[in-house]
């Protein structure tokens, strides 16, 4: 069973940085997109950051500047490093991943993890 386990989430004023992992776990053959998302309250989950398994990365408008998402494939790790955080930023973030379980393309299956909170205060 694969599973998706975020941290670093937490409260930060305005202006400052934190840095979210996303670990995958379970046994599977490779992680091929991963990413984050994120949801405000009342609002539908986005886009943040995502990162292929050759390393090109591509960020929402909003992120661009201010994100850094990175991978460690030893680790199976994906991290977000946010700076310069604004109140607007506060969300749930979600980590998502196409995992593969066996050497079939077909095998790949998309996973969510459970979310972390980031709440910027002004």
């Amino acid at each position: 069973q694969v599973q998706l386990v975020e941290s670093g989430g937490g409260l930060v004023q305005a202006g400052g940085s934190l840095r979210l992992s996303c670990v995958v776990s379970g046994s599977f053959f490779s992680i091929n997109n991963i990413g984050w998302h994120r949801q405000a309250p009342g609002n539908q989950r986005e886009l943040v950051a995502g990162v292929n398994s050759g390393g090109s990365t591509n960020y929402a408008d909003f992120a661009k500047g201010r994100f850094t998402i990175s991978r460690d494939n030893a680790k199976n790790t994906v991290y977000l490093q946010m700076n310069s955080l604004k109140p607007e930023d506060t969300a749930v973030y979600y980590c998502n991943a196409d995992v593969r379980s066996g050497l079939s393309i077909r095998s790949t299956k998309n996973y969510w993890g459970q979310g972390t909170q980031v709440t910027v205060s002004s």
